[in-house]
């Protein structure tokens, strides 16, 4: 498969069920390869493998590691992989979330939000060329 067609990657950490089956389904929709763990250990074990992911998509507040300790995990072990990153939260109010996104200037989507915001963040901060024409 040329490289141009292949399936871009997507890793989300999510630990509510039902979001992390709509995240799944709404990304899926697009095309993607969907990988979902629900809490940070896993996904720091995933991204440990060293496989490939286009995307990694956290929620910063969940069990065992959290998505904010996954980043930094990313950025001392896969440098390069931090351009890949973004973050939901239903927690922007709190001080130590707002600080950690302002200095880690990673897109980020608040919860609540929607199937369609979500594709649009997808579209506009990473795979402009699975927007629809």
């Amino acid at each position: 498969m040329p490289e141009n067609t292949k399936r871009k990657k997507v890793l989300v950490l999510e630990d509510e069920p039902v979001i992390s089956r709509i995240l799944t389904r709404t990304l899926a929709s697009e095309g993607l390869d969907v990988d979902s763990v629900e809490n940070g250990q896993m996904a720091q074990e995933r991204i440990a493998t060293g496989k490939h992911y286009d995307l990694f998509l956290f929620d910063i507040r969940t069990p065992v590691i959290n998505g904010m300790q996954v980043y930094r995990y990313i950025e001392e072990h896969r440098p390069e992989a931090t351009s890949k990153v973004m973050f939901m939260t239903g927690d922007c109010l709190n001080a130590a979330t707002s600080q950690f996104l302002e200095k880690t200037k990673r897109p980020a989507l608040e919860k609540p939000f929607t199937p369609a915001e979500l594709l649009e963040k997808v579209h506009k901060d990473f795979f402009p060329e699975l927007s629809p024409a």
